[in-house]
């Protein structure tokens, strides 16, 4: 029996892991925005007049996306900044905060360029997204304003989960012994409803002893309005730097809210941790077992910035090694890694698409990677992952066996939130040359389609779909 909030998807194939499984096309049956089951297709009768039906032609079916660290205010700024010269972070944070003192001045430019970013995410397959947005003396609410409208505004098509962000330092000067007005506007930030995450980049700060300091302060704002909390951290290649995500630890496992109050705290980049020894990545994962801190590497900004690392400007760091390898980290010590999209054509990356999946295929070259094991932590990285690190999802509910635990692979009870790549003809393809043309699903509705028009002369001149 079926009702008017069913929907059916037919004729899909799976993310199996079984090489050579003996049914290519399924079907999904999905009731109030859960699977209620799945099988063989055209082996089930469905009610077709109150069921909506979706032919996925043969697609290929894949949870839904997710970014897990995406910047809401900053994007698609490149026309309105200086040009850029060093690819450094010092220059990043001179030529944005430049631009960002023009945000206030034009507030449709701002939610213009934010809605592009959400649109195209959702054409794109992403469902669920954690935003930043940034709270400082330069824009005040501005930005916290335009996205929580934005979040409301797109709540029945993609989960968005807004961070009161403070890239600006919480004290104003190395000499200072409490913190300034920014952290004054984060504080009334935070309590705004709507706000579901506060975070900072602590390596702002004028010394390491402010940075810790910065640290202590969004916990305990996490802890007093039951927020997560979401750090820029240990965004270094220094081996001589102390990764600061000890510090992190240590002062949650002094907060019963860290290992009661069902909220994660996520650190974003983490290049350090790539220098990590077997041991220190064993002592990390441990910790990880006991208290809820998640992972997310940044690929895109991460390969950008992290190229240079002496004083003559010389791009000295091998490309894999600038970011975190969420396959092998994943296969050597047992720690999951999301991957996001951070930046989009800003000072801090001027290069790279807002769909996840690039993301996954970016992987397989970056990091040498040829197993379909290692690309299945890929896909997962961008979308199961993901949302496991924004706290939507418990990766105890998908930790088992490639088949039936990784989570690629829909299962009765799971929400139906997914993307239908059309044109695959193998889950492998999604990850290694994902195509264009999609259907994203969520809560069991279709809420965006993306098709392509070609034309080409060698055909007759014909425009096609």
């Amino acid at each position: 029996m079926t009702s008017p909030n069913s929907t059916v998807i037919r004729n899909v194939r799976l993310s199996s892991a079984e090489r050579n499984s003996e049914t290519l096309a399924w079907d999904i049956a999905c009731l109030d925005g859960r699977v209620q089951s799945v099988t063989s297709s055209g082996s089930c009768v469905h009610d077709d007049h109150q069921a909506t039906l979706i032919d996925a032609d043969g697609g290929v079916l894949i949870p839904s996306l997710c970014h897990s660290h995406i910047h809401l205010d900053k994007c698609f700024i490149l026309g309105q900044c200086d040009p850029l010269i060093t690819g450094s972070l010092s220059e990043a944070l001179q030529v944005t905060n430049k631009a960002k003192a023009e945000f206030t001045k034009d507030l449709s430019n701002l939610y213009v360029r934010a809605t592009r970013l959400i649109r195209e995410s959702v054409e794109s397959g992403v469902t669920a997204m954690r935003a930043f947005v940034e709270v400082d003396t330069t824009v005040e609410f501005a930005c916290l304003d335009m996205g929580l409208q934005l979040a409301n505004e797109w709540a029945e098509v993609c989960h968005i989960q807004i961070v009161a962000f403070a890239q600006e330092a919480l004290h104003e000067f190395a000499a200072s012994t409490e913190p300034g007005p920014n952290y004054n506007l984060l504080c009334n930030a935070v309590s705004r409803p709507g706000v579901s995450v506060v975070g900072s980049a602590p390596w702002v700060e004028p010394n390491r002893t402010h940075a810790l300091k910065n640290v202590e302060l969004i916990l305990s704002l996490a802890e007093k309005h039951n927020l997560h909390a979401d750090f820029h951290l240990d965004y270094n290649l220094d081996p001589d730097t102390s990764p600061m995500v000890w510090n992190v630890l240590q002062r949650m496992r002094q907060r019963p809210w860290c290992r009661s109050g069902g909220k994660r705290v996520t650190i974003g980049h983490a290049t350090r941790l790539g220098l990590f020894s077997h041991e220190e990545w064993a002592e990390l994962k441990h910790a990880m077992d006991m208290l809820p801190l998640e992972i997310v590497g940044l690929p895109q900004s991460d390969i950008y910035m992290m190229g240079r690392t002496d004083p003559s400007g010389k791009v000295s760091v091998p490309l894999a090694g600038r970011t975190l390898n969420a396959p092998q980290v994943y296969r050597d010590h047992g720690v999951r890694v999301a991957l996001s999209v951070n930046n989009v054509e800003n000072a801090f990356t001027p290069q790279g698409s807002l769909d996840p999946l690039t993301l996954a295929s970016l992987g397989v070259a970056l990091f040498q990677v040829g197993t379909e094991l290692d690309w299945r932590v890929l896909l997962r990285s961008v979308s199961t992952t993901s949302k496991e690190a924004i706290g939507i999802m418990n990766e105890k509910t998908h930790g088992g066996s490639a088949e039936q635990g990784d989570g690629l692979v829909p299962l009765i009870g799971d929400p139906a939130d997914f993307v239908i790549v059309h044109g695959a003809r193998r889950w492998q393809s999604v990850v290694l040359s994902p195509g264009f043309e999609r259907t994203t699903i969520y809560k069991g509705n279709v809420v965006a389609r993306r098709w392509a028009q070609r034309w080409n002369a060698n055909t007759g001149g014909k425009i096609t779909n």
